[in-house]
């Protein structure tokens, strides 16, 4: 009888050890997206009613019933005469449905802090990075991939799925948000 409760702890000490070394190995796919629709007026720092409305949409497509599993949310950090919030406020909806802050740490142009970020996260779930079109390729040339496609300037739609080890894009789809996202076929650059 002595040894049925060492047993029953040195099993329940293996399973926990197991749950630990699985968490710490734990590599998070990073999905990116440009921030929603914008104004036409270069001076204006916000989004427009249909980035309003996409942003809305961001709640279904990454939300807690969908396959994302979003953990952390990164965009670039606000400037205070609000230059750069259309990326934080494209999923400012969602993360207040998963209950996440949005991490705004980084600025812009800073692309290895987003390396960073991406590097030392230990958290649950994966990333998901809003951002200026115009830094993600290479941003995910940072992470690790040394030919990125390009993101195309008239789409506001697209999700580039990077699973580690961050080498390449294995995935390019729509968001789904209907009424807003453009027809037609999505290719992976080669």
């Amino acid at each position: 009888m002595i040894f049925s409760p060492l047993l029953s702890l040195t099993v329940l000490l293996s399973g926990l050890a197991a749950t630990t070394s699985a968490a710490a190995h734990h590599r998070p796919t990073v999905y990116i997206i440009r921030h929603a629709e914008k104004p036409a007026d270069p001076n204006e720092h916000g989004l427009t009613k249909d980035g309003f409305r996409r942003a809305e949409c961001l709640r279904s497509t990454f939300g807690a019933q969908s396959h994302y599993d979003i953990g952390l949310i990164v965009a670039p950090t606000v400037l205070e005469n609000g230059d750069h919030r259309r990326s934080w406020e494209t999923v400012l909806p969602l993360a207040r449905d998963l209950g996440l802050p949005v991490n705004t740490a980084c600025e812009r142009n800073n692309i290895k802090c987003i390396k960073k970020l991406v590097k030392h996260y230990k958290g649950p779930g994966n990333i998901l990075i809003s951002w200026r079109h115009g830094k993600m390729q290479k941003m995910v040339r940072k992470l690790g991939n040394p030919n990125p496609p390009e993101y195309p300037e008239e789409r506001y739609d697209i999700i580039w799925t990077d699973p580690w080890p961050y080498t390449n894009i294995t995935d390019i789809r729509s968001e789904n948000c209907p009424e807003l996202d453009v027809p037609g076929v999505l290719r992976i650059q080669e």
